[in-house]
């Protein structure tokens, strides 16, 4: 079953309060996504555990209603 990229935005918001996030449906089909994530909650943290921190906001989706995201994460300028 797809996720709806809304769903995946407001799981990531809810945990990351200030976060920009965008969201591109990259194949159309609802279960390839990109996310661009920025939030000052990753400052001075590497990438991995930036990531980490937005994988932990999907709550467990990664590979069962998500299929597939390509995630950028960034500290606001």
């Amino acid at each position: 079953m797809a996720m709806p990229a809304s769903e995946i935005e407001s799981l990531i918001r809810a945990a990351l309060p200030d976060a920009h996030v965008t969201i591109t449906d990259l194949a159309g089909d609802g279960d390839h996504y990109a996310a661009h994530v920025v939030s000052a909650a990753f400052a001075g943290k590497p990438r991995v555990a930036q990531h980490k921190l937005v994988y932990e906001a999907l709550g467990g989706r990664m590979g069962g209603e998500l299929h597939a995201l390509q995630l950028t994460t960034a500290v606001p300028n």
